[in-house]
């Protein structure tokens, strides 16, 4: 006879389990109105905490993006400020002469650059830490780590930024700009770009270095202030001084009144006097003072008048052919040539004479 199967409560039952609680992975209606009133009650209680907090962390950004906004915008009023009284004092007579427009630019730009910079690392940075801090996490093991790394970085690459604060307080205090001559110890000529890391200069013969800022251990700028124009004049010893300086007088007034020597020079042109005497030549020097980076095409000029000057007055410099004297008579070129001799001829008398006896006939049998 087949016995009828049992149904689910009574099998429940016979198992030992309750047979009204929920299957498994099931959820109850009770458990789910649990949840829902747990959660209602964990946002209800904690919703003003993240107001808190968004409002918060809202309130710092717009203060530190309006900031930011502030501070570029007040550096770049400044710079454009700093370009107009550059373009005003270059319209003037004197001006034009003492300031570089384009030099003036691009160190303005530059240091406007950096200053942007630095305050927007400073505003944003800042922002950042008290966002951190809104959100109640700890800062202090990330300013340790933060620290750690930048010691390690900047032992790295120390070069790197020694090159950086080297180029900032080189524009900071206008050392050089674009357009002057500079003597950099690695390298010298004309300065063609000015950057924080690296400066490029082009040579006498065309080449381009780059030299970094942080090599530069010393600078000679040829462009600032004013430069001399030196030159030397050496003469025999015989001539007369007071000629010779009357006539490179001469010289350095028609030189003054020239153009465009006269907006070159910027003081007259001085006869220094003797600066060294020697048995077959002396020397004076000449100078003047010139605008920056013009001495040399003074000099070229100089040498040019003075030298046709000496050659007008009949003034020789050593070195040129030493004129003859008036009390001196003309020697006589053949004065030199020995004269002839009477030995040369064999049928001469003489060379009859030192001939040698002709020995005769053998007189043994």
């Amino acid at each position: 006879m087949t016995q009828a199967p049992l149904s689910a409560p009574f099998t429940l039952l016979l198992a030992g389990e309750d047979p009204t609680a929920p299957a498994p992975g099931v959820v109850s209606f009770d458990d789910a109105a649990k949840q829902a009133t747990d959660a209602a009650g964990w946002v209800e209680q904690n919703w003003s905490t993240w107001l808190n907090t968004g409002l918060r962390i809202a309130l710092i950004l717009v203060v530190a993006l309006v900031l930011r906004m502030l501070v570029r915008r007040a550096l770049t009023k400044l710079i454009a400020r700093m370009n107009r009284s550059a373009q005003a004092v270059e319209g003037t007579a004197l001006g034009g002469l003492l300031v570089n427009a384009e030099r003036r630019r691009q160190r303005s730009e530059a240091i406007g650059s950096v200053l942007r910079s630095v305050a927007s690392f400073l505003i944003l940075g800042t922002a950042g830490l008290m966002i951190l801090g809104a959100f109640e996490i700890d800062l202090a093991p990330l300013l340790a780590s933060a620290g750690v790394a930048g010691v390690a970085i900047g032992f790295g690459a120390r070069n790197l930024v020694t090159d950086f604060l080297s180029g900032v307080f080189m524009i900071l205090e206008d050392q050089y700009g674009v357009g002057d001559s500079v003597d950099a110890g690695v390298a010298s000529g004309e300065v063609i770009e000015v950057g924080l890391r690296v400066t490029k200069l082009r040579g006498d013969d065309g080449e381009i270095w780059y030299v970094r800022n942080g090599e530069i251990k010393r600078i000679g700028n040829l462009s600032q202030g004013w430069a001399t124009a030196t030159v030397d004049v050496t003469v025999r010893p015989s001539e007369d001084l007071d000629r010779v300086s009357a006539v490179i007088n001469e010289v350095a007034k028609d030189l003054a009144k020239a153009e465009p020597w006269n907006e070159q020079l910027w003081g007259p042109v001085e006869t220094l006097g003797l600066t060294e005497v020697l048995l077959d030549s002396m020397t004076v020097r000449v100078a003047a003072k010139t605008m920056p980076g013009k001495a040399l095409p003074v000099e070229r000029e100089l040498r040019w008048r003075i030298k046709r000057a000496f050659d007008a007055a009949g003034i020789r410099i050593v070195g040129g052919l030493p004129l003859p004297a008036d009390d001196t008579p003309a020697t006589d070129p053949s004065a030199s040539v020995a004269p002839p001799s009477a030995l040369a001829s064999p049928t001469s008398p003489q060379s009859l004479a030192t001939a040698p006896i002709p020995q005769g006939p053998s007189l043994t049998k």
